[in-house]
């Protein structure tokens, strides 16, 4: 059978596929995306049947996933709105690191693996999944709830300190000179100033460039200005999804109304492939061996991430129903994880550390959206209700 030809049967069957469950999991009251991940495992490495011809088009598609659904949610806001959070939000960003990154740290000098994958480790716990929570926010239907902008804010400090992390690490464990990693990180940090002021200041400007009377160059405009900014952010060490995001934000008007119109649809079916591509990279048959470490290390980090996303909407001055919405929805590890352990284990750091990782993420990315799920059912928000105010309905964008 022709390759191409190969390629359409199995993206044709599997998408179909996610479909279905797709629809199972609207029926059933839950997000999709654990979903997702179980069909990626089953038609992965060590599945039940590998789909190999389309690997690459499902690697490339979830890349395309995240950029979209980080751009799509920075149409939600304005600059100044972001440039208000971000300075609101930097104690919150200084407590996220130290209460997230040293439990992971602490744990790989507990197994023996030594500093530098102690500092792998610890990027490993640390960041949250954008991509996913990205998700999880939308199809609860939280956009516009008032802790938003604070779980949003992590995650945009999260990424913008990968500018500065992943040239460090690499210098760690690849033996880059300091000189070299310094020029490195100089590099990223000013490209991400760059895109800030662009956004900050001139944003309105870059509105005009398109037309948001007309779909098609409308559509076509803003996706190939997103993914060209996500691309040389990327080549730059910069996360490709802050630099999505901040084009998003940079768009205004009716501009940034209709291009999150026509781009909603290309979201929904990329974030949905960047999910079933994780689970297709996931060696099924090395998690067994690594489940229960990782389990006890997700179990200590989501509880950490939790207190970090509570705390961050307390000092927002977001209700506590809102607080909890913040920490719970922060729980999942994603594509920074991943990356930051195939980075230390070609180098010949700890073997180990992939099928940890990757068992490690898989929980919190099935857990998570189960987890965020929760302060939405009644039990809790009577638990969470202020005293005094029995009797009274639970208002839903605390």
């Amino acid at each position: 059978m022709h390759e191409n030809t190969l390629i359409l049967i199995e993206v044709g069957a599997l998408l179909l596929g996610m479909s279905l469950l797709g629809r199972l999991a609207l029926r059933i009251g839950i997000s999709p995306i654990p979903l997702y991940l179980i069909a990626g495992l089953a038609f992965g490495n060590g599945g039940l049947l590998s789909l190999e011809a389309s690997t690459e088009f499902f690697e490339i598609g979830s890349e395309i996933g995240v950029i979209l659904l980080l751009a799509l949610l920075g149409l939600e806001y304005t600059a100044s709105e972001l440039f208000t959070n971000l300075k609101h939000s930097r104690m919150a960003g200084l407590l996220d690191a130290a209460l997230n990154a040293l439990p992971g740290a602490a744990f790989a000098l507990l197994l023996g693996w030594g500093p530098a994958a102690a500092v792998a480790l610890a990027g490993i716990t640390w960041v949250s999944s954008s991509g996913v929570i990205a998700k999880v926010l939308r199809d609860l239907g939280r956009l516009a709830n008032r802790e938003t902008p604070v779980v949003l804010a992590v995650l945009v400090i999260e990424d913008l300190a990968m500018a500065f992390y992943l040239p460090v690490l690499s210098a760690l464990v690849i033996g880059v000179s300091l000189v070299q990693g310094a020029v490195t990180v100089a590099i990223a940090v000013a490209v991400v100033c760059l895109i800030l002021y662009v956004a900050l200041r001139h944003g309105h400007r870059v509105s005009r460039i398109f037309t948001p009377d007309h779909a098609e160059p409308l559509l076509l405009g803003v996706l190939g200005l997103t993914m060209l900014v996500a691309g040389l952010a990327a080549q730059v060490n910069v996360s490709a999804a802050v630099g999505a995001f901040l084009v998003g934000i940079a768009l205004s008007g009716q501009v940034a109304h209709n291009a999150g119109q026509v781009l909603t649809p290309l979201r929904d079916l990329f974030a949905a492939v960047f999910f079933v591509f994780f689970g297709l990279a996931t060696d099924a048959t090395k998690l067994p061996a690594v489940i229960l470490p990782a389990l006890i290390l997700a179990i200590v980090t989501m509880a950490t991430k939790v207190l970090t996303g509570y705390l961050a909407a307390r000092s927002a001055g977001v209700a506590v129903p809102g607080r909890w919405r913040a920490g719970l929805a922060l729980t999942p590890r994603g594509e920074f994880s991943i990356v930051i352990a195939g980075l230390a284990v070609s180098a010949g750091i700890e073997p180990q550390l992939a099928p940890l990782a990757t068992a490690y993420v898989l929980i919190t990315v099935v857990v998570g959206p189960f987890l965020a799920r929760i302060p939405d059912s009644t039990w809790f928000k009577l638990a969470t209700r202020p005293s005094g105010a029995a009797g009274a309905r639970p208002a839903t964008g605390a």
